[in-house]
């Protein structure tokens, strides 16, 4: 098999793994002539084996067979009204020919079926900070998957051609579990992440590829909405190593009128994803008009304070207008800035501001001599003051996973 290659515009890492730099132009050139192997760029999409439309599985648009990337899906259970998928609190009743409302789960033959297994629309190897995660080994890559289709319909969604749609719409790689965990190991990256749409409703998809991770020592990395199911959310995450969780919002109000959820569920991962040892940062996005009440953001940082969640990093990241929202306007930094001083008297300890060039809250302070202990521009580490997972200076424990 040929070897897999990580290319970026600054470097082209070649088959004696030798690097050179180069410019754009001879980046493409570079690019081609390498088309032998498998050509992965980073924070770009997979360039794949073949062309990515021959792997358009016919199954899905078929009513009586599932596909070639279609699984029997788990947590379903037969009722009077079809087929109840558990795996969310939709549990979306699926009459034969029918799919879910995130678009993934199809009843064929009186069977639900995954129709989103081993073909992922988005495949990237991107830069763990990117997830965002800031405290779970920086500067590692993370071999990044994620499918077509969500099971919330955020009206803010920055993802929305992927997460708005069906497997069937998009164009996808054939790459089962197997194939993922090989492509993590070419292109040495430390973690799987499977992020970009909803991974609650790739379900199996995960499952299975996080089992084989686990197994050849790479860690897996949940980026989700939270909003699914205790049961099949505590059979998942016994193989999960890290996850960002995305809370929208303190309020059951705004949740079901801008995504369509429920806080309360969201809430309950939190605690279950604390409890199960997985580690966990938290990114609550800062919309105009929407979720920028700071009184509802006290009240979200009080209770991850009461709750546990202190150590846990908070990130509050900038809107910028998109899908449904192109009206509102991009988050003042003035805002931001406020939401992080209000978070850090409430009492948690590493809080950072996402989405905004050169902030000195895109760095990391120690909570007790306060000096910066890791400092970053953008997904770049400049220094890292943490040793043996302490602070250098002062000797205090830095939660997270450094090394």
């Amino acid at each position: 098999m040929a070897k897999t290659l990580i290319l970026t515009y600054k470097t082209i890492k070649m088959m004696d793994n030798k690097s050179v730099i180069l410019r754009k132009r001879e980046f493409i050139r570079k690019a081609i002539l390498c088309a032998g192997g498998m050509i992965i760029p980073a924070k770009a999409v997979w360039s794949g084996v073949g062309d990515k439309e021959s792997h358009l599985f016919p199954g899905s648009r078929l009513s009586d067979k599932p596909g070639r990337f279609s699984k029997e899906a788990m947590y379903q259970v037969q009722t009077p009204k079809g087929i109840r998928c558990l795996i969310c609190p939709n549990e979306c009743n699926i009459q034969e020919g029918s799919s879910g409302d995130c678009g993934n789960r199809k009843n064929f033959g009186g069977k639900l079926y995954s129709i989103a297994y081993g073909n992922p629309c988005a495949v990237h190897v991107d830069p763990v900070e990117k997830k965002p995660l800031m405290h779970f080994y920086p500067e590692s890559l993370a071999f990044s998957i994620g499918t077509a289709g969500c099971n919330l319909a955020c009206l803010n969604c920055q993802n929305w051609t992927i997460s708005q749609t069906t497997p069937d719409k998009t164009k996808n790689e054939d790459l089962m579990p197997d194939k993922v965990v090989s492509a993590a190991l070419s292109n040495q990256c430390k973690s799987i992440a499977y992020t970009y749409s909803e991974p609650n409703t790739f379900y199996e998809y995960v499952y299975d590829t996080a089992k084989l991770a686990r197994a050849k020592g790479i860690k897996n990395i949940m980026v989700s909405n939270g909003f699914i199911n205790e049961e099949p959310l505590r059979d998942l995450i016994r193989y999960i190593d890290a996850a960002n969780i995305n809370l929208k919002s303190f309020s059951n109000d705004i949740y079901m009128k801008l995504n369509s959820g429920k806080l309360d569920t969201v809430l309950n991962s939190l605690k279950i994803y604390k409890e199960m040892g997985v580690w966990l940062e938290i990114t609550n996005l800062v919309i105009p008009g929407w979720t920028d009440d700071l009184s509802m953001i006290k009240k979200m940082c009080d209770w991850l304070s009461q709750n546990g969640f202190s150590d846990n990093p908070l990130h509050f990241i900038r809107f910028r207008p998109e899908y449904r929202l192109t009206q509102v306007p991009a988050t003042p930094l003035a805002t931001l800035e406020k939401a992080r001083d209000i978070a850090l008297k409430s009492g948690l300890h590493y809080v950072y501001i996402g989405n905004v060039a050169n902030t000195p809250a895109e760095h990391t302070y120690c909570s007790k001599c306060g000096k910066t202990v890791v400092e970053r521009k953008g997904y770049s580490i400049l220094l890292n003051a943490i040793a043996l997972g302490k602070c250098k200076f002062c000797g205090q424990a830095i939660p997270g996973r450094w090394s």
